[in-house]
């Protein structure tokens, strides 16, 4: 389902190029993108798809915008008004049938999200490793102390032994995270939702997105450099490394191809 089906990015500039965003499209003449159901953002490290996608949740006023404070130049007045300047036009059907407004519930998930909550969960990890520990050098037998951080007692301590250490909450998996966050008849800008992913995870991430966008009727903007992730998605592809933001095949991309040429020379090590 396509709600958001075109943007283009103001025209509006400043005499100092230096000011945030105004760098990232310096010598750049990006035409209006048309998006699909599945649209991505590809280009390398500083390509700008991050700001895209933000510039997007500013003009839309959608949940998860990033904020910036005041006190860095070009951060605060100069993307908002940016921004604001930026234009717009929802989904029209073959019988002039318009989409008034963007779905309320539509939002902008970060990696920094994702990131956060992988990282809680790598802590909940390393807190129960460092109780285990603990108990071992207080004398428990290794195959005692993990068999007792199982039990009632064992888990009541541990408990105590994260509120000393740090208060933490249970984190989630990527997919967990999206799963939690998506819900059907919404817009979801997603920022390299691939992120600490395996390339099987990514796959499988890359297939449930598509699957997500058929069947819950949603519509997905993600940024993303991943090759399993643009081989997979049913997506339009704009290669924000070009002059003017082509749109491309997955195959044609430079990461892509590094990727195919790296493999290619070593492909007599995989043969035995």
């Amino acid at each position: 389902m396509i709600y958001l089906k075109t943007f283009e990015l103001s025209e509006y500039r400043t005499k100092n190029y230096n000011i945030y965003p105004f760098n990232i499209f310096k010598n750049k003449e990006p035409d209006i993108f048309i998006f699909d159901d599945i649209t991505v953002l590809y280009g390398n490290n500083g390509s700008g798809k991050s700001t895209i996608l933000n510039i997007i949740a500013h003009t839309l006023d959608l949940k998860g915008k990033e904020k910036f404070s005041p006190s860095i130049i070009g951060t605060n007045s100069y993307f908002e008004d940016f921004s604001s300047k930026c234009k717009y036009s929802l989904y029209e059907d073959e019988y002039g049938n318009k989409i008034t407004n963007i779905p309320r519930k539509s939002r902008y998930i970060k990696s920094e999200e994702i990131l956060y909550e992988i990282r809680k969960i790598e802590q909940e990890a390393i807190l129960e490793e460092s109780y285990i520990c603990n108990n071992i050098r207080n004398g428990m037998e290794q195959k005692k102390a993990k068999e007792y951080i199982h039990t009632s007692d064992g888990q009541e301590q541990l408990a105590r032994f994260k509120f000393a250490q740090e208060k933490y909450s249970n984190g989630e998996t990527t997919l967990q995270i999206l799963e939690d966050n998506i819900e059907p008849d919404n817009l979801y800008l997603l920022d390299e939702p691939e992120v600490s992913l395996s390339p099987q995870n990514q796959v499988k991430l890359a297939n449930e997105l598509n699957k997500l966008a058929r069947y819950l009727n949603l519509q997905f903007i993600i940024s993303t450099h991943s090759p399993f992730m643009l081989s997979i998605l049913n997506a339009k592809i704009y290669n924000l490394d070009t002059r003017t933001y082509e749109v491309q095949k997955w195959s044609e991309l430079e990461n892509v191809k590094y990727f195919f040429d790296f493999f290619e020379k070593r492909k007599n090590e995989f043969i035995k």
